[in-house]
């Protein structure tokens, strides 16, 4: 049974397990709700790491937290929209680890809903100070109206397998070396929630040389500027910090492409590689019915791993034509690492429907998630399910590489044969210089770590491997282009950018991105544009534009101290 502890959910007592995010525990006691919409309708996670800004609460009196991106203190308590929307307090979370399931939420009603007190700055789990980075501090130990500042040769920005891979090798080269990562643990989506229980020989190989590497890790800690290529601002749990370093390595991944349809915001439509990313991270899914749709390879991944945690899969929906995955599977021949891959995954769907051709058209339900119709072209069904996980793709995560200045080339960020940007001494790795895959992104890692640990020939001897990799990628993009029909799914009043309630409607007429920010304010809420700036380039082919400081939202306090520390 997993360890647990105490915490309030809208004035409900509840006992969560050790670990388990925030949104996890909030999404758990109601039914998927976190927040509500500018309209007033009820919102929950989608992205599950951060971008879509839907897991909003309110925490030990601070507003607006990203709950996905805290983890659950004991007496925590915590604010929803939940009772303001009237949707019902359900306590049923189960365990949070790959144990078996503990005993569920126990809650009772606490009364009336509290308000706590202000004097408690933003909680859970950062990185640690300066002087004991491997130590990890609450925010309240952190202290306030200063900026930490911190020196290393080489920092990274981004804790999944392309920044860790790249720290090892850099750190292994004898440079001092940081990673920053705005997640609570290291691991990025791929390999969250891994770091002290891997799941696979390279997630344990690669964790255990970054312990022994002297890597010093900075976990809680986003990049909200920059004062120059190698002068990074950030923010850990309300306190300001400033990085300067020689060599600056840019691993910051990628996020789900998400389209939209009538039903997509209701809670518990989330994005695939969200709801897996939820589950891990603590939520509960053993019995509920899931529906996976969109396309890629990452629909059967994520399949698989609820299957694992105890999910009824319903079906999995695949928008490619049958004709085009038999054409990619024959590819696989060639690569026989891949092909094994391929068979281990559907050996362990065996027994879940697989409908290729097949898109969601509509979601729909009361409050929540009921049921998704879909289709093949030829015919509409509905699936009655409790979660549709739903992605359409990856889109590379380049707001920092554009803040600095870097070269963007077909929505990824342009690197030459050992991953350096158009700015010298600034590296790119992994998905944001184009969606590739866990290997792919390896590769690349270790490549930028020794280039920018002035170790070109290591550097080379990984470029041929490289190479064959990214033609897998490029196979793998022609497989799973997107159809027509995708972008004609929104009805005049569907919205578009869910922080701001603007519809598909409202965005017709308009012939840029800016014209349309500017009339309707679609892309100015919390996220920047993160979700909608990919689904209007989808709609309408528009390119999202002008990346601006603070990248993410930031305490002014911060502001205010990182202002008073630049020279």
């Amino acid at each position: 049974m997993a360890e647990e502890m105490s915490i309030t959910i809208d004035g409900t007592r509840a006992k969560v397990p050790v670990g388990c995010t925030v949104a996890a525990a909030v999404c758990a006691a109601t039914g998927g709700v976190t927040r509500q919409s500018a309209s007033g309708e009820p919102r929950g996670p989608v992205c599950g790491m951060g971008v879509c800004f839907e897991c909003r609460v309110e925490i030990d009196g601070k507003r607006q937290c990203r709950s996905c991106q805290m983890t659950v203190r004991a007496g925590m308590e915590i604010l929803t929209s939940a009772q303001a929307s009237g949707a019902p307090l359900q306590c049923d979370l189960a365990s949070a680890s790959d144990q078996p399931p503990s005993p569920s939420y126990s809650g009772e009603r606490a009364g009336a809903r509290g308000r706590a007190s202000n004097s408690v700055n933003l909680p859970g789990t950062v990185g640690g100070p300066a002087s004991k980075p491997s130590r990890v501090r609450k925010a309240d130990e952190l202290p306030r109206g200063n900026t930490s500042a911190h020196v290393f040769d080489v920092v990274i920005v981004g804790a999944g397998p392309a920044g860790l891979a790249a720290a090892c090798c850099a750190a292994e080269a004898g440079r001092r070396v940081a990673v920053i990562d705005d997640n609570p643990a290291a691991g990025g989506q791929i390999w969250r929630a891994q770091g002290d229980h891997p799941v696979g020989a390279d997630a344990g190989r690669w964790f255990d040389r970054v312990r022994k590497s002297g890597v010093v890790m900075f976990p809680g800690t986003q990049i909200i500027g920059a004062n120059g290529p190698g002068k990074l601002l950030a923010e850990t749990g309300g306190e300001a910090r400033s990085f300067t370093c020689d060599r600056l390595v840019l691993a910051t991944g990628a996020r789900e492409l998400l389209l939209p349809f009538p039903g997509w915001t209701l809670p518990n439509v989330m994005g695939a590689g969200g709801l897996q990313a939820m589950v891990k991270s603590g939520l509960p899914i053993e019995g509920k019915r899931v529906v996976v749709a969109g396309s890629g390879p990452l629909l059967l991944a994520v399949a698989a791993y609820l299957r694992h945690r105890g999910a009824d899969v319903r079906l999995i929906a695949e928008q490619t034509p049958r004709k085009n995955l038999a054409r990619f599977g024959m590819g696989l021949l060639g690569h026989p690492a891949k092909l094994r891959q391929a068979l281990d995954l559907r050996r362990g769907l065996r027994g879940i429907r697989f409908a290729a051709g097949c898109w969601p058209t509509s979601a729909a339900g009361e409050g929540r998630l009921a049921s998704v119709t879909l289709s093949d072209g030829r015919t509409d069904w509905t699936e009655h399910c409790d979660y549709l996980a739903c992605g359409f793709g990856l889109v590379p995560n380049t707001d920092l590489a554009a803040l600095l200045g870097c070269e963007i080339l077909c929505g990824a960020v342009g690197v030459d044969a050992s991953q350096q940007t158009s700015l010298p001494g600034v590296y790119a790795a992994g998905e944001i210089t184009g969606i590739g895959g866990l290997d792919l992104s390896l590769l690349e890692g270790q490549i930028a770590g020794y280039a920018a640990a002035d170790q070109p020939g290591r550097a080379r001897a990984l470029f041929r491997a490289r190479d064959r990799a990214r033609v897998f990628a490029r196979r793998l993009e022609a497989a799973f282009a997107l159809r027509q029909e995708l972008r004609s799914l929104p009805r005049p009043d569907t919205i578009v950018c869910r922080c701001e309630d603007v519809t598909f409607e409202r965005l017709h007429g308009h012939e840029s991105w800016l014209a349309a920010k500017l009339q309707t304010r679609c892309g100015m809420g919390p996220c920047q544009g993160r979700i909608c700036g990919a689904a209007v380039e989808a709609l309408f082919g528009w390119e999202r534009q002008s990346v601006r400081p603070p990248i993410l939202p930031t305490d002014v306090q911060s502001l205010i101290d990182l202002f008073n520390a630049l020279p």
